[in-house]
């Protein structure tokens, strides 16, 4: 694959990054609890510690880096790379919304509840143009048992926090369309891609009756089918949503209808996430989780302008 330049390695299970107006990309390592920074030309910068498991990241309309922690991960190692697993419970701190100051590393906890319920393990994120943000709790696996998967919404300006769908089977990557009329959603283990019409930012609006099943507020628009799971997700300026895809160890391009467009391979079968910067948001940074690796690639449509970040 000669379009993928390497950045820099040695990332302890890098994800969510965020591509910086001067270049660098600043990303979370879940295993090595941090956020780092990583400089066009391969150094790496801790930009604050974080216990647990930080996971998606994502600019807010303050400046600051907000953080999905998922609370933390056993983790087992098969051959050279490192698998997370199965929560242990003296590694789990609980799941958390975390605010961080990259100027000054300091962080603090947003929300860790909605209401009743605690977060269980929040895993990505994305801000709307009102400076609210949504973000997927896929929960926690416990020997046999599971948590159900949910969908929250967080006012702007610390508003509060609604859970907006519930359950979901393990969701994962969420995304906003170009309009911000739908939000996306992949399911890690099912490989389906869900969307969900917005009325207003944190409104769903359900299919009719007679389009849905068990009550579910989206609509599956694709599936991946045979072996293939989702992690997190992009969008491309022309609507296209672009999901990093284990086990195939790809980025699979799903266009608004459904239409799975392509599949362009990593070489690691952990392609955790993907984000677009450079000239006309059309270099793609893409975190391969199982080789510790950031690499760029040339990508052959721009990426979507990020809220509070590439406009």
């Amino acid at each position: 694959m000669p379009n993928i330049r390497v950045i820099t390695t040695g990332l302890e299970f890098p994800e969510g990054p965020v591509v910086m107006p001067d270049g660098s990309v600043i990303l979370v390592e879940i295993m090595g609890q941090r956020l780092t920074r990583v400089h066009p030309d391969g150094r790496k910068q801790t930009v604050a510690d974080l216990q647990g498991g930080p996971n998606g990241a994502a600019m807010g309309p303050d400046g600051k880096i907000y953080v999905c922690n998922n609370g933390g991960f056993g983790w087992t190692k098969i051959g050279n790379e490192w698998i997370p697993g199965p929560i242990k419970p003296s590694d789990y701190f609980g799941g958390k919304i975390q605010r961080v100051d990259i100027k000054s590393g300091r962080v603090e906890t947003v929300y860790e509840r909605c209401g009743d319920n605690p977060l269980n393990g929040p895993n990505d994120i994305v801000f709307d143009r009102q400076g609210g943000f949504w973000f997927t709790d896929p929960g926690k696996r416990r020997g046999r048992a599971a948590d159900a998967g949910a969908v929250f919404y967080c006012k702007p300006n610390d508003g509060g926090i609604v859970e907006a769908v519930f359950p979901m089977e393990r969701p994962n990557g969420i995304g906003l369309s170009p309009d911000e009329k739908t939000l996306y959603v992949v399911e890690t283990t099912t490989g389906r891609c869900w969307a969900f019409n917005l009325a207003a930012p944190g409104e769903i609006t359900p299919p009719p009756p007679e389009q849905r099943y068990r009550r579910d507020k989206g609509r599956v628009i694709c599936g991946l089918g045979g072996y293939q799971m989702c992690d997190s997700l992009g969008l491309e300026a022309n609507g296209n949503v672009c999901v990093a895809t284990l086990i195939k160890g790809a980025i699979s391009v799903i266009a608004p209808d459904g239409k799975l467009v392509e599949q362009i391979e990593t070489g690691d079968s952990m392609t955790t996430n993907i984000a677009f910067g450079g000239p006309e948001l059309k270099t793609a940074y893409i975190t391969l989780s199982g080789k510790g690796q950031l690499i760029q690639m040339d990508w052959p449509r721009p990426g979507l302008p990020l809220n509070f970040l590439n406009k």
